[in-house]
């Protein structure tokens, strides 16, 4: 199962005087990951490179910033992708200390920095939510209200009028299960809408 993070975790190597500041943490978008990158410059304006890896929504980044192609940024992202994650930004930031690393050593310096950090963060299980509409009469609004608390869902919009229209948000694996529980409690009468609508 897909996890992401709760909350930022950090991690600092030194390696042959270079200084390696990593940072994991929960990333939404590539445009929220760019505003975290450009406040870490405002940052640490003396640093050689800032280096990092997304994986949110589907979307990927590796970015290697000026390190040799291929030595920070997909070896950071390999690190995410091990670990299952998903909606998480990993960024280096290097101060370069004199001595090459080479390629190699680039690679496990970025890999470790990155894996350092994720060993001290807290990850958590990702719940994909489905949000469903009804439309019921009155006479079974308590008992399918009862059906959702028992069930977990957080009950949105209400609507009275000719009937009680319901909408809630449930976790997707428990949706099928209340949906089929609510159309046996209603025997019929509850019609199901689109909830985008």
């Amino acid at each position: 199962m897909p996890q992401t993070l709760a909350d930022p975790a950090h991690c600092e190597l030194l390696i042959k005087k270079s200084r390696f500041i990593g940072c994991v943490q929960p990333m939404a978008d590539r445009a929220g990951a760019q505003r975290v990158v450009a406040e870490l410059w405002a940052q640490h304006p003396g640093a050689a490179h800032v280096c990092w890896a997304l994986l949110a929504g589907g979307h990927s980044a590796a970015v290697d910033d000026g390190e040799p192609s291929g030595t920070a940024g997909r070896p950071m992202l390999d690190v995410l992708r091990h670990q299952d994650l998903e909606c998480v930004l990993a960024t280096v930031v290097r101060y370069f200390g004199g001595v090459k690393l080479g390629a190699g050593g680039l690679v496990r310096a970025y890999t470790d920095c990155v894996a350092q950090a994720l060993l001290a963060a807290r990850k958590v299980p990702i719940v994909r939510l489905r949000s469903l509409c009804c439309e019921l009469p009155y006479a079974l609004e308590g008992r399918v209200r009862r059906e959702l608390e028992s069930a977990g869902a957080v009950l949105g919009k209400v609507s009275h009028g000719a009937t009680v229209e319901l909408c809630f948000e449930l976790p997707d694996d428990a949706a099928l299960a209340l949906k089929a529980r609510l159309d046996e409690t209603g025997q019929g009468r509850i019609l199901w809408k689109d909830a985008s609508a």
